[in-house]
């Protein structure tokens, strides 16, 4: 099974980054290809399951991209360090693990797997740090 992973510093203390990550309604905002999330009760807890919709795209047979719409499992939690969790549709299974580097300073890490052939870029994990670095980096400002 291919894995890819990204790693970036983020300028935020951990619970803080941790915080925006439990928000359920943030997942869109850095994950690539979301389009809505409605969480389950319990929130980002082990077994929780989040209804997702993925971006409206045309379904190409070779080089497709996973398509993130259904479901969303918590298959671990251990707050305010690590969480792992799979898109059961897409098959994709992705950890994130998160690093105090100073008070005001996180590294995360972001590992994604997925069968082969099913559509797993190696840029994905990048590209959602990137947009997580970019909001931290605002809030940061701001």
């Amino acid at each position: 099974m291919p894995a890819y992973s990204a790693a970036r510093d983020l300028p935020a203390s951990r619970e803080d980054v941790w915080a925006y990550l439990a928000e359920p309604n943030h997942l869109d905002d850095w994950w690539p290809g979301l389009h809505g999330v409605e969480p389950d009760r319990r929130g980002l807890a082990p077994g929780a399951r989040w209804r997702i919709q993925g971006r409206e795209r045309p379904a190409y047979v070779l080089g497709r991209r996973p398509d993130f719409a259904g479901t969303l499992i918590f298959l671990a939690v251990r707050p305010p360090e690590f969480a792992a969790w799979q898109f059961v549709e897409a098959r994709l299974d992705v950890e994130l693990q998160l690093t105090e580097r100073a008070a005001d300073r996180t590294r995360v890490e972001l590992t994604v797997s997925a069968p082969l052939l099913s559509g797993l870029r190696r840029s994905l994990p990048h590209k959602a740090l990137t947009r997580l670095q970019a909001l931290c980096q605002t809030a940061a400002e701001g």
